[in-house]
This record gives structure tokens, sequence and C-alpha cells, in this order.
């Protein structure tokens, strides 16, 4: 009988697609998936290592499943993704638990490892080099663990920003785009499969075939994604500002199938700490970028992410950042506190900042955003908007919620509207918005 495999992802959205591959190459050698942690012969956890926080889910995660090899049937316990890579030399001796690590470059080989594991070896390590290239075949086998009609799209791999106070390029490597030809055959395979919309991603989608075009290729990208029928939503995710070129605005603003949504990180808004991030913004640059892309497209949904409390931030400097984002007006906006991450520049830098401080600029700036995010959502009353269903609320005869172009997937909002009819999630329905809260919206369905 063929051996059961458990599969826990964590962190971002670039892991999952990852464990989704992962969870193919399992498949395809005859290993039976389980959801049942309890009944797996190997338990895989794909670990997220991008800061302290993280690291730690992780730890407790390995913890609680390693009960399982006395009060289970567990024959070993693997340790994939960042912090595999990260803690390479260290963990077996940390996590004596832990039977097995791969890096990010290996993970291709989860079913090497498995089989050596099962056969009875310990301590099993396969981390070679993290620049190493997919293989594109591989990518076509994922299951897609996503429901509701979309799935994430991976167009590259690593990063060449070295922002210093980011881990990525040293866990994940140089920036690798992938080809055009084989991201789009990736995406009929998924449309095959009903997938209505697809989320680009990469550390950033910006740079995409910067490396093996010679140029900034996203546009082409998006033009031929959005000539795969079946494929109706294509969101952008990661997009950083200093890169978004003209090409990418006209292809956002004329392409009916490209969302007017578009997130775009930046981090900080001041000029020195922007500078200190190793960022290559700037406050003119940032304010030009945005203009160019509202002239254009009125109705744009920008989603930024901020980091409060980098070392040396003064308090005129973060009221200068409160000041920004109630100018510029974000539609959606995370915030997290500086974590200082060894090995970073950033880390290394005087001037650190208190939690307690850190803390409090998060809790501040999120209340300036929530009043911006009240006023945005009140203004799609009386708009009709496309919503794609994600299902049925729990305990609600016919209350359904789904995401308009300005809800990505569990980082925005919903709409929720009624329905007597029985909807498919993944179906895409007018709803003409008639309530708006803090970041949700209500409507009814039209015709």
């Amino acid at each position: 009988m063929s051996a059961k495999i458990s599969f826990i992802s964590l962190g971002c959205d670039k892991n999952l697609i990852d464990s989704e591959i992962m969870l193919g190459l399992i498949d395809e050698e005859g290993y039976i998936i389980t959801h049942d942690d309890s009944e797996a012969d190997i338990i895989i956890i794909n670990s997220c290592g991008f800061i302290m926080d993280a690291n730690q889910e992780a730890i407790d995660k390995v913890l609680e499943m390693a009960d399982y090899k006395q009060n289970g049937n567990c024959k070993g316990l693997i340790v994939t993704g960042c912090m595999a890579q990260r803690y390479k030399d260290e963990i077996f001796e940390a996590l004596p638990e832990v039977d097995a690590v791969v890096g990010t470059g290996d993970f291709e080989k989860i079913g090497e490892v498995i089989k050596r594991l099962l056969q009875g070896e310990k301590n099993v390590k396969l981390i070679t080099d993290k620049n190493n290239l997919l293989d594109e075949n591989n990518s076509y086998k994922r299951i897609v663990t996503t429901a509701g009609g979309f799935s994430y799209l991976k167009i590259a791999e690593g990063c060449d920003n070295h922002c210093t106070y980011c881990t990525i390029p040293s866990l994940r490597g140089k920036y690798r785009s992938r080809t055009i030809e084989s991201l789009v055959k990736e995406a009929r395979i998924l449309a095959d499969k009903g997938v209505r919309e697809l989320i680009l991603i990469a550390q950033d989608t910006s740079l995409y075939g910067s490396d093996i075009y010679g140029e900034k290729s996203l546009h082409k990208l998006l033009k031929a994604l959005s000539e795969i029928e079946g494929i109706e939503w294509l969101r952008i995710l990661y997009c950083y500002p200093e890169n978004i070129t003209d090409e990418l605005i006209d292809e956002m603003t004329y392409n009916k199938k490209v969302l007017h949504y578009l997130d775009m990180p930046i981090q900080h808004s001041e000029d020195r700490i922007l500078k200190l991030m190793g960022r290559r913004s700037t406050k003119a640059g940032l304010i030009s970028t945005i203009e160019r892309l509202r002239e254009k497209m009125p109705d744009i949904c920008l989603r930024t992410t901020l980091i409060t409390g980098f070392p040396t931030e003064t308090e005129e400097e973060f009221r200068a950042v409160c000041d920004f984002i109630d100018k510029v007006g974000f539609d959606r906006l995370g915030v997290f506190t500086y974590s200082a991450e060894d090995g970073t520049p950033a880390a290394a830098m005087k001037g650190q900042i208190s939690e307690e401080v850190k803390n409090e600029r998060k809790d501040y700036i999120l209340k300036v955003q929530k009043n911006i995010s009240t006023r945005k959502c009140s203004q799609c009353v009386g708009r009709t908007l496309d919503v794609i269903v994600e299902g049925k609320l729990e305990g609600e005869e016919n209350i359904y919620c789904g995401r308009s172009y300005r809800d990505c997937y569990e980082i925005d909002g919903f709409v929720f509207f009624e329905s007597d009819e029985a909807l498919v999630a993944g179906d895409i329905y007018p709803i003409k918005i008639t309530e708006a809260g803090d970041y949700d919206l209500i409507g009814e369905r039209t015709e």
C-alpha cells in the first residue's frame, strides 16, 4: 500500500505555489495525500522564514506535528521552504524532531526525500543551489488548493532588489523570470480546471522579463494571458512603483481582462528612510507614479504596504508618512512593524526603535487608513460591480460573499449579496452596491 502524506503550507502565496507543485509531484509518484495528520506516514511542512514571527510559527507547527511520531503513524517529518533554507546548518540540532530539510531550490526532489525517509534514513539534507531553475513541466502538474475560481500564477522567482531589511535574496536567490510561453501553457491548464481569475505574483512583478528578454515585459505577458479562453480577470500583486512603465499602464488601461487594481508596496514615503531601506523610490517619484495611474484609470484600486519603526525613523518622519497616506488615499493598505532580521544590513543599524513605539505607530496608521477605507467604500454605493462568487455564508440561507475588482483574495474585503438561486463559486455576477462598511460592501444582484 502506498504511503500517506500530509502537507502543511505556511507563509505567502508564492510559497503556496511551491506547495501545490510538490503536491502534484507527490500525487504523480503514487503516494496518497491525506488531510488527516494523525494517519500520515510522512508529514511535510513548507515553512516561511521571512521574519522571526514566521519562523516561530513554523517551529510551533514542527513541534505540534512531531507529536504524531508517538501518537500517530508518522515515520518522517520534512521541513521545506524558507526556514529550511535559512537555518540549513542549525535545524537538526535545534529541532531534532525534524528528519529532513529541503531547500528552496530543491523542492522538486520531494519524492526522493520521501523515499529515503521511508527506507529508514534520518537527518536527510537536500539543499544545493537556491538559484536552481524550475522545471516548467513540474509547474503544469500543480494541484490547485485555492477555491472560488481563482489561482495564483508565479511569474518569477527570487529577487535582485536587496532591500536592507529583507532576507529574500539569501533565501530565494537571484531574480529568475519564467518564459511567456510556459506561463501561458500553465494558465491554459488552470483555465481548463475552471480558474477564472489569475493573480500574478513574484517578489517584484514589475521587473518581469528584464532578465530573459532584456526589458520589462509584464505588459506583454498580460496581453498573452488575456487571450486565453476562460480567463476573465488578471490581477497584479507586488509591483514596485519605480519599475512601472507607461506600457504597463496602457495595457492595464485598455485590456478589459486586466483589473484596475494594483498592489504597489512602497514601504515608506520619506526619502531618507527609503534610501536607508535600499529602495529606489522617492516621494516625488511615488506621487508621479500614482498620478499617472489615476490619470489613465480614475477607478483604479491601489493597495500598498508600509513598514513602520524602521531604524532611526523620527516622529516627524512618521507623521509625514501619515500625512502622505491621508493625501494620497490608498484604497487598501497593510502595515508591518519593522523586524530586525539576522544578517540584514538594517539589523546592524544604530537607532533601533522599541517594540512599543513601533506598535503604537502601526496602530495609528491603521486608524488613519480606516477612515480612508470607509470613505472609499462609501463612494462605491450606487455603482454596479462585477463580483466573483466565493461561496455562501455559513449559517445563512441565501447570503453569498464574493470579491469585486477592488478585492484580492484574503487581504481585502468582500461584497455580500442575497440570491435565491444557488450560485457556483467562481462565477461572476453584476452586483449593485447598496451599503458600505469600513472595508466590505453590501449589494443586490442585477440583470
